[in-house]
């Protein structure tokens, strides 16, 4: 195995598991040494470091060759779908977001889910696996497969750990507010997405056009009208 691509496995490794431990033994240990906002700088201190190894380490690692032709038409149109559904996951997750760090938990309980909260109470961590999904289903390389799986497991792993986390910490408001919602994308309620479908073509026609213009790589419809 090439010895940059196990420096890659290693730097995901790291990075998943530094958010793992982080956010779940120590803690409460960092947040009594350091405070709420010393721990919250040092959490990102850490994740940035580790995910800059893993950048770095990602741009070294031979291309490989490819398990499909992600080129294809099929492969193609279904990435670009994952990665339209995940941005318009994304998008309206930072409001009134719960999940989020530093977010009033206070009335959480008697909130009714609306927008894309009827969907999934991890709107951003399933925008991130859908997202990280399209780019393996376009591009599955070596190094691809091992970043953006990676990412996968953080983010749904990660939100499994973070509802337990929730309810131990408050159960009298997150209880209520995961009863009334659900871990796992309710497919029926896309609808509830409305404006945000045609904001997240718009954002995923842009930052595709960045990706071919600056990157060389076609993305979306790049592939075709570039």
């Amino acid at each position: 195995m090439d010895h940059a691509l196990i420096q890659l496995i290693a730097a995901t490794t790291a990075f998943v598991i530094s958010h793992f431990v982080m956010s779940g033994p120590i803690r409460s240990r960092l947040q009594s040494m350091l405070g709420g906002q010393g721990f919250l700088l040092f959490y990102s201190l850490v994740s940035l470091s580790v995910l800059t190894w893993a950048i770095v380490t990602f741009d070294r690692v031979e291309t490989g060759t490819p398990l499909w032709d992600g080129m294809a038409a099929g492969p193609w149109v279904v990435a670009s779908l994952l990665t339209i559904t995940g941005t318009a996951f994304l998008l309206p997750s930072f409001t009134r977001n719960p999940a989020l760090a530093g977010a009033n938990a206070a009335g959480v309980g008697t909130w009714i889910p609306a927008g894309v909260f009827r969907i999934t109470r991890h709107p951003m961590m399933w925008g991130i696996a859908l997202w990280a999904l399209g780019h393996i289903v376009a591009s599955p390389t070596p190094r691809v497969l091992v970043v953006m799986s990676g990412l996968i497991v953080l983010a749904l792993l990660g939100s499994h750990f973070q509802d337990k986390r929730k309810v131990a910490q408050n159960k009298r408001e997150f209880h209520p507010w995961q009863r009334r919602t659900s871990f796992w994308p309710r497919l029926q309620e896309l609808g509830a997405l409305r404006l945000a479908w045609a904001i997240a073509f718009l954002v995923w026609f842009i930052a595709t056009w960045l990706h071919y213009h600056f990157f060389g790589v076609p993305a979306g419809l790049w592939m075709w009208i570039g």
